[in-house]
C-alpha cells in the first residue's frame, strides 16, 4: 500500500511491512494486477494511474478531477495495454450511473443528461428552501456536518459538478469536453429572495449539471436552475444525488441515491473491484472518444426578477420580445412586491439581448436563472 508516511496513525492497523512510500514498488511488482487510487487531486494521482495502466495493471479510482482532466490519456493507455479502467465511485457515489450508461443503455442513443451530482450544494439549497436559511448560514451548517470543506470553492462554485459532467457526457455521447470548457456558475450568488419567490411559483432551485447532444455539438453547463414540481429532480433533497438520462429508445431513466459518503463510495469501489476481477478490461471501446469544444447554441426558458420593475417597464419588455414569449407574475414577499417574468425558450442571443434591454430600462441588472420543466 502506497502511503505518504509509514508511521502515521491509521483508522485500521496495517503491518508496516505492507506499506511503502515508493510507488515503484507497486508498479514493478508482477504479483499486483489491480491498483486502487484514492489519493485525490490531479497530480501525482493522474501520473500514478497512467503508469499503472502502462504496467498492465487494472486501475480503479474515485478521483473525478484527475479522471476528467486526463480522460483521453488514461483511456488510451487502458485500450493500448488491454487493462480495465473503472470509476463508478467518481460520480454520484453508490448510484450506478456509470455502469448504467456503459452497459444497460448501450442499446439506446442517449441525447440528453441532467442531474444533481454534488451533495454539498444540494444540501445547502435544500436548507435554504426548506428551512428559510440564508446562503451563508446553510453553508456554515454544511461545514459543521462535514458535508462542506473549510474551503468550499470546488463544490459551491460548480467545479466538482463540472468534473463529473465531463465524465458523464463523454460516456453518453462519445465526445470529450474538457471541464474548463463547460459553462459554469455556482450557488454563492443565490439570494434567498429568489428561492422564496420560486416556491410561490412552484419552482425549486437546484444546481444542475446538464449536457445535450445537438447534432454532434455538445451543449454542457453547470448552474443553478429552477425546476418545476413535475421534474423528478425537484424532489431530490438534502445531500442526495439524482440523474436523469434520456435515450431515444427508452425515454427517461431516473437514478437516485446517496451521492457521497464513505459507505456509498466504498460500495461503488468494491463493485468495481469485483467487476475487474471477473472481466479484467471493461467492455467499453475507449477509442471512440473524440475531443470537441463545448457549444453555446442551446436555448432555455428563464426566471427573471426585475430590479426596479414597473408596469411600464413590463409593457416595454413584452413589446420587445412578444407578449406570448413571457408570463408576468407580481408576487408579495415580506411586505414588498416583486416582478418576476417566466419566459418561453429563448436562444442565447435573445436572452443576452433581453437582459441588456432590461438593464437599460430599469437601471439595474435583473436576477436571472434558467428554468427547466413544463410551465
Amino acid at each position: 500500500m502506497l502511503v505518504r508516511a509509514l508511521n502515521e496513525k491509521r483508522a485500521v492497523d496495517v503491518p508496516v511491512d505492507r506499506l511503502t512510500t515508493d510507488v515503484r514498488e507497486i508498479l514493478n511488482d508482477p504479483e499486483i494486477s489491480l491498483v486502487c487510487e484514492f489519493m485525490g487531486g490531479d497530480e501525482p494521482a493522474a501520473q500514478f494511474m497512467l503508469q499503472a495502466l502502462k504496467a498492465g495493471k487494472h486501475v480503479i479510482t474515485a478521483n473525478k478531477m484527475a479522471l476528467s482532466l486526463h480522460w483521453r490519456e488514461l483511456h488510451a493507455a487502458a485500450e493500448e495495454h488491454r487493462v480495465g479502467l473503472y470509476y463508478e465511485a467518481a460520480v454520484c457515489g453508490a448510484i450506478p450511473v456509470i455502469r448504467t450508461i456503459k452497459e444497460s443503455m448501450t442499446g439506446s442513443r442517449i441525447d440528453k443528461i441532467g442531474g444533481i451530482v454534488n451533495g454539498t450544494t444540494n444540501y445547502i439549497l435544500s436548507k435554504m428552501t426548506e428551512n428559510n436559511l440564508a446562503y451563508a448560514d446553510a453553508l456554515s451548517q454544511a461545514q459543521k456536518l462535514g458535508l462542506a470543506e473549510p474551503d468550499p470553492t470546488s463544490d459551491v462554485e460548480g467545479h466538482d459538478a463540472a468534473y463529473k459532467l465531463c465524465i458523464l457526457s463523454a460516456l453518453c455521447f462519445g465526445k470529450y469536453v474538457h471541464p474548463l470548457q463547460i459553462r459554469r456558475q455556482g450557488i454563492s450568488k443565490v439570494d434567498i429572495i429568489d428561492i422564496k419567490l420560486g416556491l410561490q411559483l412552484e419552482l425549486t432551485l437546484k444546481l444542475l449539471a446538464r449536457a445535450q447532444n445537438d447534432n454532434g455539438y455538445i451543449n454542457s453547463s453547470v448552474s443553478p436552475v429552477f425546476v418545476t414540481k413535475d421534474n423528478q429532480l425537484s424532489h431530490v433533497s438534502d445531500a442526495f444525488n439524482g440523474v436523469l438520462l434520456h435515450g431515444h429508445a427508452c425515454d427517461d431513466i431516473f437514478l437516485y441515491g446517496r451521492g457521497a459518503g464513505s459507505w456509498p463510495t466504498a460500495s461503488a469501489i468494491v463493485g468495481d473491484m469485483i467487476q475487474a476481477a471477473q472481466f479484467g478490461a471493461d467492455m467499453l471501446p475507449h477509442a471512440v472518444f473524440e475531443n470537441i469544444s463545448a457549444e453555446t447554441t442551446d436555448s432555455n426558458r428563464y426566471y427573471i426578477r426585475l430590479i426596479n420593475g414597473s408596469a411600464d417597464v413590463v409593457k416595454k419588455i413584452g413589446d420587445l420580445i412578444g407578449k406570448e414569449q413571457i408570463t408576468l407574475h407580481t408576487l408579495e414577499l415580506d411586505g414588498k412586491s416583486h416582478c418576476v417574468l417566466l419566459t418561453k425558450e429563448l436562444s442565447e442571443a435573445q436572452y443576452n439581448s433581453l437582459r441588456n434591454e432590461i438593464e437599460k430600462l430599469t437601471g439595474a441588472q435583473p436576477v436571472c436563472w434558467p428554468l427547466e420543466g413544463s410551465v
